[in-house]
């Protein structure tokens, strides 16, 4: 297919123009006009652009791309060596921040509710990416906790009453976790996120709504695969989600 035509279609999916996002949505670094086949990850990093070589992909798409707010300019160093690699090499590269998060379908927010098989009721907070629901089945902020981990294939972290009985959730993935006051406002029993932050743990012990940190990378690798079922199932070229293990 024709890479205009593969921008066209992520970008009439996934609606760009309404966000306000940290980082360009969409095509970012322009590569040869044909696309056969096409490397998904969750970062556009030197090893998944290592990978895309190596299957000789024509295009890479990812969740996080390049060009953030407030981000050094200059292309040196690793953005050098990175850009080189897709330039000299004729492949593009896109990237749906934001976009991809909140789709109802495909996002990342969407995809783990089915993960984790969590009911959605509604979404909210800021640019409507804070998601509600409930649980299949009320729980102790502890066992759900080992559920996520199970599920997830990566320890999570609680913080709070491991022993509150628990049912309805909110949750953003990533990195997510000054929506915690809006969750808390909410009313929620518990909040899950990929990270972290120090304040975290008082907020959890003080209002009695449980955190749950389950990894940036661990939260956000469904919605990008989604995705690119979709470009394979639609388009009929060969798509192949490269899961490139990261801790955090």
């Amino acid at each position: 297919m024709l890479l205009t035509a593969l921008v066209g279609y992520l970008d009439g999916m996934l609606e760009p123009w309404r966000f306000k996002d940290y980082a360009p949505n969409g095509l970012q670094v322009e590569g040869r006009a044909e696309v056969q086949r096409v490397i998904c990850g969750v970062t556009a990093s030197q090893a998944l652009i290592d990978e895309a070589l190596r299957q000789k992909a024509d295009a890479i798409l990812v969740h996080h791309g390049y060009f953030w707010k407030g981000e050094d300019s200059r292309v040196v160093g690793l953005k050098k060596r990175r850009l080189q690699a897709l330039l000299s090499n004729d492949i593009s590269l896109l990237a749906y921040h934001l976009p991809l998060d909140a789709h109802p379908l495909v996002g990342n927010n969407a995809q783990l509710a089915e993960v984790l098989d969590l009911r959605v009721d509604g979404q909210g907070g800021e640019q409507d990416l804070l998601w509600h629901g409930k649980l299949a089945l009320q729980m102790t902020a502890g066992a759900w906790c080992e559920d996520v981990s199970r599920r997830l294939g990566r320890q999570a972290l609680l913080l709070g009453d491991a022993h509150k009985p628990i049912r309805r959730v909110a949750w953003c993935t990533g990195g997510a976790q000054d929506f915690f006051d809006a969750a808390i406002a909410m009313g929620v029993d518990a909040f899950l996120t990929g990270e972290v932050s120090e304040k975290n743990q008082h907020m959890a012990m003080e209002s009695g709504c449980v955190f749950v940190a389950a990894g940036h990378h661990a939260t956000e690798r469904f919605g990008i695969k989604a995705l690119g079922r979709c470009v394979k199932d639609d388009f009929g070229i060969e798509v192949a989600f490269v899961d490139l293990e990261n801790p955090v």
